[in-house]
């Protein structure tokens, strides 16, 4: 097998959600030999700056000790395994970088040896591309369950994101999944540890003379978990260990896996949990603040804000011209820069009318029944024909 048929092993049944959208579409790069390019897994990526690349995310290895009930590369499943060697994965991005075929990378790997060998591995590749290579690009780093602190500490001067997978909110939900990781020692005590050497180390000493960010992802619904338990780990993980950002992944069964019959989550809940925690994360919400049913999980027939807007608005709506920013961001249609463009507008004339709220690039159809002009409704109908 050579390399590129390696990458295209490794890389065909990994889930792509990029670093700044839920989820995206695998795509050929746009270089290389007509075979290279149909095999080579790299897609569009959005990056914690709003900077759009093409990110190459790939395993290691796929070869996995772990029995994980849901994963596609558990020990025992029957499939076709494939491994890079450090050296030999640096070489055949550096050929992709250099090509122009993909400018960032992710890269994880199943775990062969316990996590503090494979970790070791991930460690050795990135310091090949940084040091052999120059490679200044993008890098995301996976942490292995079970690495060490020092492990940790060298891939944060090494990458400009690092991310634990939890899988699950809690240890009860976890052994439902991966009946053999240990939620707190070997999943969140590592993001514990990113906080602990931020607070202690000054930024200059790591990559590109910043901290990198810190991320984590879930499986929504592969533990029978409520909407609830997700958001209130989410929650906490903002507060304490400065996440930017919780990925929801809707369980879907993989064929060969003791969960191979379990249904498929409506990715509708994937999508409300995203808006949820954006709302958590940006918008001044509380857990107490979102719409929950009586079992615990956003109503899948709204949005999480519309629905607060309707309990809490609907029958006292905000005077547009007196609202502060923390007011005007809850209103639906009206999102962070939207209040911003808001607040500047009425330093020079008050907003009179919905088509005013338009031209600030706000969804005016979506706002009007929740705010008022000098104590009038919007006349909805005429103002935005």
């Amino acid at each position: 097998m050579d390399s590129i048929d390696t990458l295209k092993a490794l890389s065909s049944q990994m889930t792509f959600e990029a670093d700044g959208e839920p989820r995206v579409t695998a795509s050929a790069p746009t270089c290389y030999s007509p075979k290279e390019k149909d095999q080579a897994f790299v897609h569009p990526a959005q990056l914690p700056n709003g900077q759009k690349i093409m990110l190459l995310k790939t395993l290691l290895s796929s070869a996995c000790e772990r029995d994980c009930f849901y994963c596609p590369f558990r020990a025992g499943r029957d499939f076709r395994r494939a491994t890079f060697k450090p050296d030999e994965f640096a070489g055949l991005f550096n050929k992709l970088n250099q090509s122009g075929a993909a400018e960032g990378v992710f890269l994880s790997s199943g775990i062969a040896g316990g996590g503090v060998r494979t970790m070791d591995k991930l460690l050795d590749t990135a310091d090949i591309l940084r040091k052999k290579y120059k490679y200044r690009g993008y890098l995301h780093l996976k942490v292995m369950p079970g690495s060490e602190k020092d492990q940790v500490y060298r891939a944060m001067q090494l990458a400009d994101r690092v991310s634990v997978n939890l899988e699950a909110p809690n240890t009860e939900r976890l052994a439902r999944l991966a009946p053999h990781k240990i939620f707190i020692e070997e999943l969140l005590q590592p993001l514990k540890w990113v906080e602990e050497i931020r607070q202690t180390v000054p930024a200059y000493k790591f990559w590109n003379n910043r901290w990198p960010s810190t991320v984590t992802q879930f499986v929504a619904g592969g533990s029978d978990e409520s909407d609830l338990e997700l958001l209130t780990v989410t929650s906490w993980l903002n507060k304490n260990v400065r996440l930017k950002r919780a990925y929801f992944s809707a369980f879907h069964p993989i064929r060969d896996t003791p969960l191979e019959n379990k249904p498929a989550v409506d990715p509708m809940r994937e999508h409300r949990l995203y808006q949820a925690s954006f709302l958590l994360r940006d918008y001044g919400f509380d857990l107490e603040d979102l719409p929950f049913t009586s079992f615990n999980n956003l109503p899948l027939n709204a949005d999480p804000k519309q629905a607060w807007a309707q309990m809490y608005l609907a029958n006292t709506p905000l005077e547009i011209n007196k609202a502060g920013k923390h007011e005007l961001i809850r209103i639906p249609g009206i999102g962070l820069k939207g209040a911003d463009a808001i607040l500047n507008a009425r330093k020079l004339n008050k907003l009179r009318d919905l088509s005013a709220l338009k031209k600030l690039g706000i969804i005016a159809e979506r706002a009007a029944p929740y705010v008022l002009f000098e104590g009038k409704k919007p006349a909805l109908q005429l103002a935005l024909l």
